[in-house]
């Protein structure tokens, strides 16, 4: 399961003089939070993590989740007329929740926990890996942007941000889509679940 927030601040730099070539770079800020649960079977575990896994929607608790914000800081300056970004500086921030074994399990569970664990550990990595890949595709889509006759750099900035929402929007399609199919009947985490509860 996966949480995003997308924020873009642009910043209108010199309106005369000349603009060079824009530079662009993202970073990658990684945190990790886990939550303790207790049971001395599959099935207490799983009541555990329903109990107190990170909140989805009003009611529901999720198993582990991903979270992310991103924040673009775009330098854009015109030169005759020309507006081009000189500068995209993107922040990616993600955020893994994941439970914790705080008890002592039988060494059979023990081993179904350990494979429960790294099948959640690669879900939720994906979505990680799927905001990664939206923080360079956002890059390659604004990289270079200019445009003539803009003098306030109005037209480039509402451009900008177009591309950086477009792309961000194709992403988030693809999140759903990998979580539709992951959550599926019969599908990976009801078979990770299966796993863990049914020795």
């Amino acid at each position: 399961m996966r949480l995003a927030v997308l924020a873009c601040l642009l910043v209108i730099g010199a309106l005369f003089g000349s603009a060079p070539m824009a530079s662009a770079g993202t970073r990658v800020v990684v945190r990790t939070r886990t939550y303790d649960i207790t049971g001395t079977t599959g099935l207490a575990l799983m009541g555990a993590m329903d109990r107190k896994g990170p909140k989805h929607g009003f009611m529901t608790h999720a198993i582990a989740q991903t979270g992310y914000t991103v924040d673009w800081n775009l330098d854009a300056g015109q030169d005759n007329g020309v507006c081009r970004l000189r500068s995209a500086n993107g922040t990616l921030n993600l955020f893994y929740t994941f439970p914790r074994v705080a008890s002592t399990t039988p060494p059979a569970l023990q081993k179904r926990w350990a494979r429960f664990f790294a099948g959640v550990r690669a879900h939720e990595e994906t979505h990680g890996r799927l905001a990664r890949e939206m923080m360079r595709a956002t890059e390659r889509s604004i990289t270079g942007l200019s445009i003539a006759d803009d003098r306030s750099c109005y037209k480039t900035r509402r451009e900008a941000q177009r591309r950086i929402h477009a792309t961000y929007a194709a992403y988030e399609a693809k999140q759903i889509a990998f979580d539709a199919s992951e959550h599926r009947d019969g599908g990976h985490v009801e078979h990770l679940v299966t796993a863990l509860v049914r020795p």
